[in-house]
């Protein structure tokens, strides 16, 4: 995934055309975490900060923080593409899991 990322948390930024700022927020997580900034390095900054005191905080009132992303997906895909995808990966030597996690992490990077 392109975009920012620290400590495996990611954010989605946005430009606020009305106060003249960045403003971005920690996506894949439950929780609202948001952080603002008037240029680039100040945002990267403040992201950063943003999540080390989330985690503090977390820490502080014992509760777990979310976890960006578990590293388990279950789809669900018509059982032609399902064989499609296990002649692929016998193919090259790999389980369905392996094939389909290189699948995915290349075209994530094509965004």
């Amino acid at each position: 995934m392109k975009g920012m990322n620290y400590r495996g948390y990611f954010a989605n930024v946005e430009f606020d055309p009305e106060d003249h700022i960045f403003v971005g927020h920690i996506i894949g997580i439950r929780d609202v975490v948001g952080f603002h900034g008037e240029a680039v390095a100040e945002l990267e900054s403040a992201f950063r900060e943003a999540v080390d005191n989330y985690l503090a905080a977390c820490k502080e009132l014992g509760q777990e923080p979310n976890k960006p992303y578990s590293g388990n997906l279950m789809l669900r895909i018509p059982s032609k593409v399902h064989a499609a995808v296990a002649v692929a990966a016998e193919a090259s030597g790999k389980s369905i899991n392996q094939w389909a996690a290189k699948a995915l992490e290349t075209a994530s990077q094509v965004q």
